[in-house]
């Protein structure tokens, strides 16, 4: 069951976890940039299959999000929609003039890299746009896209998360883009998690889960934080499945399916 609180009358502090809906744009041009919404995605052309469109769950105060938009959020009751126009020094910052290079094209070329305008480039653990090729020069921007725009917001808070089991899944899904496959089981003040199979080579993970504790410890107050692998013997596996499918058959002969409009 949800514990999720969705009231209107519910107000958010610094430390709630909630689930957010918006919308994003760039005020100067009018261009939508970021949303949770798959369809408003598709028609401004920056739909995104590898993201997940739906609520995103945010730890406030944990700086995750731009200052303008967190002190609306703070500002805003549960369940009711807002607008903001966020400026630049509490978006993405103002633009560095310092931060717009001129390389030689030929760095380019050695790499069988022809350069064009609007492409993206790393060089040197940045990520930057290339904003003109002459000859022989490729003028590239590493400021962030958003740097100098103002940014408008349409959003709602649609959650309060206050369950504690809960809190942990959303923190996961914060963190690690996900909480499918993880088992949490909490007590006093520790936490322990049970991690699905692909965390055992995912090199995400091993980012991901630092980040996880200090979260966890800043929202739930927790002390211990375990995470346990499973590896269980083929011989181990087998039985358990013969166990499960057992159990299966016993509950399709007791609960026999019913149609979506049965009682």
């Amino acid at each position: 069951m949800s514990t999720e609180k969705a009231n209107e009358s519910v107000k958010v502090s610094k430390g709630d976890i909630i689930r957010l809906e918006f919308d994003g744009w760039i005020v100067e041009s009018g261009e939508l940039f970021d949303t949770t919404n798959a369809e408003k995605a598709k028609e401004a052309g920056i739909f995104n299959e590898n993201l997940t469109y739906a609520p995103i769950p945010i730890l406030l105060g944990s700086g995750r999000i731009f200052e303008g938009l967190e002190e609306a959020i703070l500002d805003a009751e549960v369940g009711v929609e807002k607008e903001v126009v966020i400026p630049p020094e509490k978006a993405a910052g103002q633009r560095d003039p310092k931060l717009v290079e001129i390389h030689p094209i030929r760095e380019f070329l050695k790499q069988n890299i022809e350069p064009k305008v609007g492409m993206e480039v790393s060089m040197k653990n940045r990520v930057g746009t290339i904003i003109s090729v002459t000859t022989g020069r490729v003028r590239i921007d590493f400021n962030k896209r958003l740097a100098g725009k103002t940014l408008k917001y349409k959003f709602k808070v649609v959650s309060k998360i206050e369950n504690p089991e809960e809190k942990v899944k959303a923190i996961l899904e914060m963190d690690y883009g996900t909480s499918d496959g993880f088992k949490v089981s909490l007590e006093d003040k520790k936490a322990i998690i049970f991690l699905p199979d692909i965390c055992k080579y995912d090199q995400k993970w091993l980012i991901s889960k630092y980040r996880i504790v200090s979260d966890l410890r800043d929202a739930l107050g927790l002390n211990i934080v375990q995470f346990i692998e499973e590896y269980v013997k083929k011989e181990e596996e087998s039985k358990v499945e013969e166990k499960k499918d057992e159990e299966k058959k016993n509950e399709s002969v007791e609960n026999p399916e019913k149609s979506e409009t049965s009682q």
